[in-house]
């Protein structure tokens, strides 16, 4: 997938009256998108569009419409786009209550590095977690993550084919796999053209 230029988005008054059916779009386009591995860790994955989405609101909310600017936004945004041989995903580490939340986060350090993708009975492709910044710290997992997954020709040919496609996550304290429905693969395979 081509990365975002200015040329790609609409100006804050032209967004301001498309917004309503872009957000329609994009919510729909979203939910071939989402993946729950386990009760509390949630994959989005992430393509132009949804990256486009997130580039429009942030230039709505921060009223941002000098060039210089919007290119700072886009620099920030680009390596979220899938390049046609990886995927690309939000990673969420979601308990509701904040006491829970905060405990689990402190024994889930390090989970980020443990969240795979595998093809077929191909080789798991094991996440490239947080390559902007480390979320992380000495004491603790951050709730958001930003992982990618590369993978080999074979395994990009043989999602286009139909091969099942399984993510997971092998932490000693949250272990999970699950399969991926068929139409978030054909979403997922359609982001390897």
């Amino acid at each position: 997938m081509k990365p975002l230029s200015v040329a790609n988005l609409m100006k804050l008054e032209d967004y301001a009256g498309e917004r309503p059916a872009f957000r329609k779009r994009v919510l729909e386009h979203k939910k071939n998108r989402k993946l729950h591995i386990g009760a509390h860790l949630t994959l989005l994955f992430e393509d132009r569009l949804t990256i486009q989405y997130q580039v429009q609101e942030m230039l709505r909310i921060e009223r941002i419409f000098e060039r210089a600017a919007i290119e700072e936004e886009l620099g920030a945004y680009n390596p979220l786009i899938p390049d046609g041989r990886n995927w690309k995903a939000t990673c969420l580490i979601e308990y509701e209550d904040p006491v829970e939340r905060a405990q689990h986060l402190a024994q889930l350090k390090g989970i980020e590095d443990l969240i795979w993708a595998q093809v077929g009975d191909g080789p798991r492709s094991v996440a490239i977690a947080d390559e902007d910044m480390d979320r992380a710290n000495d004491t603790k997992t951050s709730a958001v993550h930003f992982l990618r997954f590369e993978l080999d020709a074979a395994s990009a040919q043989a999602i286009k084919a139909g091969a099942a496609l399984h993510f997971g996550v092998d932490h000693p304290l949250y272990t999970s796999t699950v399969e991926v429905a068929a139409a978030v693969r054909a979403a997922l395979a359609a982001d390897l053209d």
